[in-house]
């Protein structure tokens, strides 16, 4: 495929996700229904889509139109090319653009790529940072792994990964990140992950494990595990008992396999509550993902006030479960990846008011202003 028709199909896509159909599906679609692209052209017509997502209101400013052809037209603008040389209508190239396709410039919310409803919001969590993390999640996220220190050193894994064609080097987010520089999409084919000596796990969600106050011996449980990446990031830290919950158990059906690669003692459980107290109860809540926009662009879309209403409505329910199964010595960390203060610090504050007898241990907050995703974690013991 021409550059030109890989623009006319990302068109197509991002038509097919602004009626509805969720992106992953709508580009399964396309590639059954187009047998002749390579493996380049789908790679190259994911990375638009997705790009287009990410920048979906600046884009349609740009372009003209939210639809596939104004979304491309504005990134090829931001580019800063001419879309004439693109645009030509000759073969499976868009049709040339037309008189009324003329660019404007982005609002305020637009140019952050965020819906009006949420803006007043993100300034209120980010304040004068704004401008900077939407510039920022307007991008693709680094592609991180999480050294296995259980089974290697980072050192050496980085050697590893070198001679399977894998350039990654140390992050300065967590001792245990590492940032692919060239070979990402080896990395699951590669001996290192089959090995279990690497896993993949954003930067700041292995800073939110290496913050948690883990010693041996504990007992630990993490309440909402879902894949297991935190789960796993524990048991390499120190040697603990652990316990993995999920509301939704099918989230986990992946855990017994990972943990058994990266020879980790797992016990998953439908019913923590028969085996607390714990000495360390994580709680990586349900939100609104918005610190990882960046990896799921059509998420920030799809969220509602409604919805954003519901998600905070269950981290409080989950926060109010935790006391129950914390030993009186232990600790509740409750952590998620959102930019927003009100799934973060004032849901602690909340949780304060609504169960005396407990102080906060400490609290930070991660955005992609230090290099990866966006997250919050407080951790809590009683008074």
């Amino acid at each position: 495929m021409t550059p030109a028709a890989r623009l006319s199909a990302a068109m197509e896509v991002l038509d097919a996700v602004l009626s509805g159909i969720p992106v992953e599906q709508a580009l399964t679609g396309w590639g059954r229904a187009s047998r002749f692209a390579g493996s380049g052209d789908r790679h190259a017509v994911r990375d638009l889509v997705f790009d287009a997502l990410r920048c979906r209101r600046s884009y349609a400013a740009l372009g003209g139109s939210m639809t596939g052809r104004g979304l491309i037209l504005g990134g090829v603008r931001a580019g800063g090319h001419d879309p004439s040389h693109l645009f030509t209508g000759e073969g499976h190239a868009p049709r040339p653009v037309e008189p009324d396709e003329d660019a404007r410039p982005p609002t305020k919310a637009e140019a952050c790529d965020l819906p009006d409803w949420l803006v007043p919001a993100m300034e209120s969590s980010l304040g004068d940072d704004l401008p900077a993390i939407s510039q920022k999640m307007q991008h693709r996220a680094p592609i991180f792994l999480r050294v296995n220190t259980a089974k290697t050193t980072v050192t050496a894994a980085i050697n590893v990964l070198a001679t399977q064609g894998i350039l990654a080097e140390p992050h300065p987010l967590c001792e245990t990140a590492l940032e692919v520089q060239n070979g990402a999409r080896k990395v699951q084919s590669s001996q290192a992950f089959a090995d279990g000596l690497i896993e993949l796990q954003d930067a700041a969600s292995q800073a939110v494990v290496a913050a948690l106050p883990l010693a041996d011996g504990m007992r630990v449980l993490d309440l909402c595990a879902g894949g297991g990446g935190k789960t796993l990031a524990m048991a390499a830290r120190a040697k603990v008992r652990l316990w993995a919950h999920d509301i939704n158990a099918g989230r986990m059906r992946d855990l017994p396999a990972r943990a058994a690669r990266a020879v980790a003692a797992v016990a998953l459980s439908d019913a923590p509550e028969a085996t607390a107290p714990y000495d360390l109860v994580l709680a990586d809540a349900p939100c609104s993902g918005s610190g990882s926009w960046r990896r799921d662009p059509q998420g920030k879309w799809a969220l509602t006030p409604q919805r954003l209403d519901e998600i905070m409505a269950l981290q409080a329910s989950i926060l109010d479960r935790m006391p129950g199964l914390v030993a009186p010595k232990g600790y509740i960390a409750y952590a998620t990846c959102s930019l927003l203060e009100q799934e973060n610090g004032a849901q602690i504050d909340a949780f304060l008011a609504r169960h005396g007898g407990w102080h906060r241990v400490l609290e930070r907050r991660w955005t992609p202003l230090n290099g990866g995703d966006g997250f919050f974690l407080c951790v809590l013991t009683r008074d």
